[in-house]
């Protein structure tokens, strides 16, 4: 897909090479993840409240009856582009803390939290915006379906980042605590990043990364001559 810069949202059209129909048309897949694309753009800078179902429509070129064909609602498109994001976060961690020694690891996996596309940070703040609905049970069976994966690639993250801290502890690199609480005290310092972070604005990001990273190695506990080493 390319991008198109309209009024500071990105417009989202089908590049040379996308999955097409016999006929020309843009598949469902690829259609459905130009929608998710516009949303992020258009939730991510105007917010969620304050967006319009029939702007995303707009943007990718189809009617706003048509968005149903692909979501049953501006809630179920929400729900999806959680799971994104949450499931971006998850494998940057995975891969971050693979095949290396704790301490690196844990670095690693901290800056995989703030190496972020514009794009991505965006999402990032779709997902922080309205996390609290995925507590919320929706009486729609897709936009259900669609809150509990959310849901449960959150937990997903939870788990992994709090199994990762019991190694430290295990290791007695960190001091032993609640590994849960403690997962989600780290995961917390990054979220409240994206409440008030605009890729647009003047603070770059790597700054922004330096500053927290160092709180979240306080946070988890390690040792302040350890983190005086930390790059």
């Amino acid at each position: 897909m390319t991008e198109e810069r309209r009024g500071g949202i990105v417009a989202v059209s089908q590049a040379k090479g996308a999955t097409t129909t016999r006929n020309g048309r843009a598949s469902s897949r690829n259609k459905r993840e130009q929608i998710l694309r516009s949303a992020v753009e258009h939730f991510g800078t105007y917010g969620y409240d304050d967006t319009k179902w029939a702007d995303i429509a707009s943007d990718v070129g189809i009617g706003a009856t048509a968005l149903y064909h692909y979501f049953e609602s501006k809630h179920h498109c929400l729900f999806d582009i959680m799971t994104e994001a949450i499931t971006a976060h998850l494998e940057a961690f995975e891969k971050a803390t693979r095949d290396t020694d704790w301490r690196t690891g844990l670095v690693r996996a901290l800056r995989s939290g703030f190496d972020l596309t514009d794009y991505e940070v965006r999402r990032m703040r779709v997902l922080v915006d309205k996390q609290g609905l995925i507590a919320v049970k929706r009486s729609s069976v897709r936009e259900e379906k669609a809150r509990m994966l959310a849901r449960e690639r959150t937990r997903d993250l939870e788990f992994a980042w709090a199994s990762f801290l019991v190694r430290g502890m295990d290791q007695g690199v960190i001091p032993e605590t609640d590994a849960r609480l403690l997962a989600r005290a780290v995961l917390g310092l990054n979220k409240s990043v994206w409440e008030w972070y605009r890729p647009e604005g003047s603070l770059p990001l790597s700054q922004v990364a330096d500053f927290y990273i160092r709180r979240q190695l306080m946070v988890i506990g390690l040792p302040p001559e350890l983190v005086d080493e930390i790059p």
